[in-house]
């Protein structure tokens, strides 16, 4: 069997121009922010109310949702499947380890918007949110994690 190769730029342009409260979370947003880190999938938190159109807006790009907008919905989260793979989160709230919320509409109304391309921006949390999005596991890369975002965050990075 021939694998295909999946087009990032379509995935990431077609959540913009569906206008769903998403935000890049995970390694791949430490990517957007140019720190040099592996990863295997993408990570999306969005809004509980914008379910149904973001399957809609990935559809063409042959990603379909393992549940329903329903089932996502008791269980906070979902995963779209295709020739890749991205897990949804759509938690109104999460916390870290040690109790800290972090509420999907405070990460958004502080978000950082990044361009992919001139035309197509990607949304990240602010590297505070971030990191807290990293507490909310703590496995050990994302303790690394927070390190380099924390490194980051005091200009030693790519970005600022």
């Amino acid at each position: 069997m021939d694998a295909t190769e999946f087009d990032e730029e379509a995935l990431f342009s077609a959540i913009a121009r569906s206008g769903v409260r998403a935000l890049l979370i995970g390694r791949r947003a430490l990517v957007a922010l140019g720190i040099p880190v592996l990863t295997a999938d993408y990570d999306l938190w969005i809004h509980i109310d914008d379910i149904a159109a973001l399957n809609a807006a990935v559809e063409p790009l042959e990603l379909y949702p393992n549940r329903s907008p329903e089932e996502a919905r008791r269980f906070g989260r979902y995963v779209l499947e295709g020739d890749e793979r991205v897990d949804v989160l759509i938690a109104r709230q999460a916390s870290t380890k040690d109790g800290i919320q972090l509420r999907f509409d405070d990460a958004w109304g502080r978000r950082t918007t990044l361009p992919y391309t001139p035309s197509v921006p990607l949304l990240v949390p602010c590297i505070d949110d971030m990191i807290l999005t990293k507490r909310w596991s703590l496995r050990p890369k994302d303790v690394d994690d927070i390190a380099m975002l924390e490194k980051l965050k005091q200009g030693g990075g790519s970005r600022s």
